[in-house]
């Protein structure tokens, strides 16, 4: 997924990757020379994409030159593109009238470069001064523009070899700069410089990113592409989380600045994007000289340049430190930053006029009544097709999801049916989805999964619970384990080898188990915290007719992959063992260590960490409603939100010193059942797929790396 959503988004980032590939050629980079290409720069409108028109632009914003720059930064394009792209947006959001038809019309069509001393005069790196007409500059506490002949440059020797940077210092005293000079004194310079160095530092991330899985899936070793490997496939992985985390940040920022969010949100989403964009730039273009091994280290491969481009854009940036710091500041005041779908009125209006007078009628019910009416109107799963759901689209299950939540209608608990109810509608027969859909949907069936066993693990194809044809139906035995709600449970799903003579992946049957049954042995699983969540089950010869045979005899790979698909989806959002950032900011309050510089720090990674997830929900929520592919994100946030829950919970203990060797009542002190909540963590990482299968997954079926 690209920092875009739209499917104009995706159409400009076609086009001008495109751009790059015809124009910005390895011979331009390496001269740092845009001359062959800065006239076809202006020819697309690219230099004028966020201004208005009235000023020569094409009228749109930030958001939409951040989809350029990102395809730019993908092919390390030289030159004074970037600089002045900055210069121009930050007179456009704080010059006069007067300034802007000056200057704006210029720098939108090429006669005019531009440049922003982001570290301000005498002496630190200034990003294309040395060919740079307008001068954006601080001058005392307000920022300025000039031009060159107020200022002097000197070239410096440029870590980017494709770009070069100069130290501006004055030819004169600036405090003179006339009143029609200076910007608006709220401007945030440093904002700006985030969405579009950030956006830039994205796409050499994920050039860094493509440039390694390519290597990775040629290159051989040991007689076997290294992208077999699980280190370099893990890696690439990682790699792919970095790039998808930065190019959620920086579209949050650039909406926030186009936004009428509150100021305190605009900085929160400024910060996150700070500190992660030009990290994930830095630590792609590592991965890149790491799995390209000794030819990524030398001179004449073009991995070095990359890494230069993004040490430099971190460098211009300022310390991600900082960018923490800023972001735990606001944390530790009570700052979150909603993440919620603002549906465009047009589309969601009508939707709105003839959901809420039903949601209405169903609030005013007694909770059976209400059960009973949310199943059969099909708003339990509205997204399933009728008459288990309403074949709501995207925007439908948002609207109905919003207008549930604010009506006080709580939905039914599907828990474990969350992820049977879709096989059973896809597969299951009509007596099958007859008997069971209905009270399951109205909350009358608990469910549980009987797939895990303890030789299988995560490879379910290699499951050894037997099911053997007899008269009128099958007989299971074998032992399943990692079974939730499996001592209240009525029913359950069960995957066994019934064709022992097929290929693992082709001879498992999907049964509906009777949990009353004879020879169901359930025996509960104490966890290291001493609390038996799971469960063992044993199948001794268990009975289960023909008619609750899903699918198939032997095709019941098909019907499990997708229950597994749905629990994904359900674990990625709900399933939350640990602490969590609110818990671990009171707690820090508690210790006195929340103004702490190191504690600070953490608190500003995890915060990011924890905005970085809730924000790859939304984008695939809106990439869904855009009608474009969601593409990596689920996988994506899985790993992004189980592992942010282990590392909070980890570094609370951590803050608890010698209190972290006691534990007790969970419900009246924080500070006792935060060991607690460390015990149950672990299972985080492992529970819907562990980790390293999750990694496998991006690996392989989203990078296209081959199987080990």
């Amino acid at each position: 997924m690209a920092i875009g959503l739209t499917e104009e988004h995706e159409r400009l980032a076609e086009a001008v990757r495109g751009f790059a590939g015809r124009h910005v050629t390895s011979r331009a980079v390496r001269d740092a020379d845009d001359g062959g290409f800065r006239a076809a720069l202006v020819a697309q409108g690219l230099p004028g994409l966020h201004l208005p028109e009235r000023y020569g632009g094409q009228g749109f914003g930030l958001l939409e030159q951040a989809v350029a720059l990102e395809e730019l930064g993908r092919a390390l394009t030289p030159g004074a593109y970037l600089p002045t792209v900055l210069a121009s947006a930050v007179i456009d959001a704080a010059g006069s009238e007067a300034l802007k038809a000056e200057l704006l019309p210029g720098l939108a069509d090429g006669s005019r470069t531009g440049c922003v001393a982001l570290g301000g005069l005498g002496g630190p790196p200034v990003l294309g001064a040395a060919a740079a007409d307008v001068f954006v500059v601080p001058v005392g506490d307000r920022w300025a523009v000039v031009d060159r002949g107020r200022v002097e440059v000197t070239e410096l020797e440029s870590l980017d070899l494709t770009r070069p940077v100069a130290a501006v210092t004055t030819a004169g005293a600036l405090a003179a700069v006339p009143e029609e000079r200076l910007l608006a004194p709220d401007v945030d310079v440093h904002a700006i410089a985030v969405v579009l160095l950030g956006a830039e530092a994205c796409g050499v991330a994920g050039r860094a990113l493509d440039d390694a899985v390519a290597y990775a899936k040629t290159r051989e070793q040991f007689g076997r592409p290294i992208g077999q490997f699980q280190g370099v496939k893990h890696r690439c992985a990682r790699m792919l989380i970095a790039v998808e985390r930065a190019r959620a940040a920086v579209w949050d920022a650039a909406r926030a600045l186009a936004g009428a969010d509150a100021p305190e949100q605009r900085r929160y989403a400024v910060a996150v994007a700070d500190a992660l964009a030009a990290d994930a730039a830095v630590s792609c273009a590592e991965g890149n000289i790491q799995v390209h091994g000794g030819i990524g280290y030398t001179f004449e491969h073009d991995a070095h340049l990359i890494y230069r481009r993004a040490l430099t854009l971190r460098a211009l940036l300022g310390r991600a430190s900082a960018a923490r710091a800023r972001v735990a500041e606001l944390a530790v005041a009570g700052v979150r930053r909603p993440v919620d779908v603002d549906l465009p009125e047009e589309e969601a209006g009508p939707l709105r006029a003839r959901i809420r007078p039903r949601v209405a009628e169903m609030a005013a019910m007694d909770v059976p009544r209400q059960r009973a009416a949310m199943a059969e109107g099909g708003w339990v799963t509205p997204h399933l097709p009728k008459p288990w759901g309403r074949d709501a689209g995207p925007v439908e299950q948002i609207v109905i999801r919003q207008e549930l939540a604010a009506a006080g209608v709580r939905p039914v608990p599907l828990m474990i049916a969350a992820w049977v109810v879709p096989s059973l509608v896809q597969y299951g027969t009509p007596g099958q989805r007859e008997r069971f859909l209905p009270p399951t949907l109205r909350g009358e069936i608990v469910w549980c999964q009987l797939f895990s066993e303890p030789g299988a693990g995560s490879d379910l194809a290699a499951l050894s619970t037997r099911a053997e044809k007899v008269e009128g139906g099958w007989r299971i035995t074998g032992q399943k384990v990692w079974t939730s709600l499996a001592r209240d449970a009525q029913w359950g799903i069960c995957l066994a080898r019934s064709h022992p003579d097929r290929p693992k992946h082709d001879g498992l049957t999907y049964f509906l188990v009777d949990m009353a049954s004879e020879g169901v042995d359930i025996r509960p699983l104490r966890e290291c915290t001493g609390d038996a969540v799971f469960n063992e089950v044993f199948l001794d010869g268990v009975f289960v007719p023909d008619e609750l045979v899903v699918g198939e005899p032997g095709e019941g790979w098909r019907v499990a992959r997708n229950t597994l698909a749905n629990e994904r989806v359900g674990l990625t959002s709900t399933f939350q063992l640990g602490g969590d950032l609110p818990g671990l900011v009171r707690m820090a309050r508690e210790l006195g260590l929340a103004d702490d510089p190191v504690v600070r720090d953490e608190l500003g990674r995890l915060a990011c960490d924890e905005h970085a997830f809730a924000l790859l929900g939304l984008r695939a929520t809106l990439k869904q409603i855009s009608g474009t592919d969601p593409g990596a994100t689920a996988n994506v946030r899985k790993l992004v939100a189980m592992e942010h829950g282990q590392r909070v919970t980890e570094y609370g203990f951590t803050l608890l010193g010698e209190e972290g060797a006691l534990t007790g009542d969970w419900r009246s002190d924080l500070r006792r059942r935060w060991t607690r909540h460390l015990l149950a963590s672990r299972a985080m990482t492992i529970g819907g797929g562990t980790t390293e299968v999750n990694l496998n997954v991006i690996g392989e079926r989203i990078l296209g790396l081959p199987r080990g």
